[in-house]
């Protein structure tokens, strides 16, 4: 795993390349990145505010990483890194990601059961169903639409409120916060009322929940009515369990959701695979997981000296694995740059790895699926509404790569 080319935080006195970098292109890693590959699989970089870090580029390297108890993911280390100013401002307000085993470990097991594979399945044909609604909204209103507005968001907010019990009629009010945690219009000091306001959201949705005297049947009103009331959650566990979830379980899969079909409308030679059945439209999404790593910068902090090929991450550095470029890494997957939508390359690092693998990946693979075959079997002449060098792409640290907004007409 070592590499001749690989930077020592000691002994190298060139400077220090800028991580995270902004992608060119919506759906292809930061050109600078394949730069850093050429160093070796595990590299130094610099940070927004002047830190090294080491970066993973390699796939062998990241899933021996994230799988080591001593790379730290507890956001409270007043050591712990981040890509920029405003993704440190979210990591004091946020909970379940940002901590070690076995504390993440008992959060982790109190709320998988409603993100599971049987649970996912009883869901599915309400997704789908779902999904044709809004592609049948968009036609009936047409002949344009967002992507994103129309379809991408109302999709998955509607399938994460069900999950949580979070009354879907206030999907507005939680959007809004959440896109001031990725606008780069956003200062650092918005970025923390966005998140007052969420928490002040679901604290009174709480209140709420916990004077009915019937729960209802979401996750939220099982945490209430069970381990609140049981006094193995407090009140402040539970509000902020249900602001990870409600962030992480519609943004992600509406950027998901967003950038694929930004990238099939640009690669229209894959279309015809989503209306080969459902077999190949799952190859399908797996390959997209794969290609477009939305959640490109994952951070964690050496809690201990950890060797690494010839390389020994010191404890309290820095280091950050560039989802991007390890599911584009040649050693993993062959001809990595290609989109190959039935290479079924399950391997990929799209929802992470170990302990911290997504809990949502099932019920985000039903979501991307239904969107996308309910989009392209019912409007099969989609096309981009703008040129499509003018969609704007989110910055390198917003913490979820995508576009703002994905105009089309048909």
């Amino acid at each position: 795993m070592s590499h001749p080319g690989s930077l020592s935080p000691v002994d190298s006195t060139e400077p220090l390349p800028d991580f995270p970098q902004q992608r060119r292109c919506p759906y292809q890693p930061a050109p600078g990145y394949r730069e850093l590959r050429q160093r070796g699989p595990v590299v130094r970089a610099r940070l927004y505010d002047g830190r090294p870090t080491w970066v993973v580029l390699g796939h062998a390297e990241a899933r021996t990483l994230l799988i080591d108890s001593r790379l730290s993911s507890d956001w409270s280390r007043p050591d712990f890194p981040s890509p920029s100013a405003r993704r440190k401002a979210i990591l004091t307000a946020t909970m379940l990601i940002g901590m070690d085993p076995p504390e993440h470990t008992a959060y982790r097991r109190r709320v998988i059961s409603a993100f599971s594979v049987r649970r996912t399945r009883e869901l599915t044909e309400e997704i789908q169903r779902r999904a044709g609604e809004l592609v049948d909204a968009m036609l009936a209103k047409g002949p344009d639409a967002d992507v994103l507005r129309d379809l991408a968001l109302p999709v998955s907010s509607y399938t994460i409120c069900g999950i949580l019990g979070v009354p879907y009629e206030d999907h507005d009010y939680f959007e809004k916060q959440s896109a001031q945690l990725v606008s780069p219009q956003v200062s650092p000091e918005e970025v923390g009322q966005a998140l007052l306001n969420l928490r002040g959201y679901l604290t009174e949705l709480v209140d709420r929940k916990e004077r009915e005297t019937e729960p209802g049947p979401g996750l939220l009103d099982t945490l209430v009515h069970e381990d609140l009331a049981d006094g193995s959650l407090s009140r402040e566990e539970v509000i902020r369990l249900g602001i990870i979830l409600l962030m992480t379980g519609h943004e992600t899969t509406a950027s998901m959701i967003t950038l694929s079909v930004f990238t099939l409308l640009q690669n229209p030679e894959h279309l015809a695979v989503f209306r080969a059945g459902p077999d190949k439209a799952a190859l399908a999404v797996e390959e997209l997981l794969r290609y477009l790593s939305i959640g490109d910068v994952v951070m964690r902090v050496a809690a201990a000296d950890i060797e690494i090929g010839d390389l020994t991450i010191r404890e309290g550095d820095s280091v950050m694995l560039s989802m991007a470029e390890i599911n584009r890494d040649p050693d993993a997957f062959a001809d990595p740059d290609r989109l190959d939508l039935e290479r079924g390359a399950r391997h990929h690092v799209g929802f992470g790895f170990g302990v911290h693998q997504c809990i949502g990946q099932n019920l985000a693979r039903a979501e991307v699926q239904s969107a996308l075959t309910a989009l392209f079997d019912r409007i099969p002449d989609l096309r981009l509404a703008v040129p499509a060098e003018q969609v704007e792409i989110k910055p390198a640290h917003s913490g979820v790569q995508g576009i703002y907004a994905l105009p089309v007409a048909w």
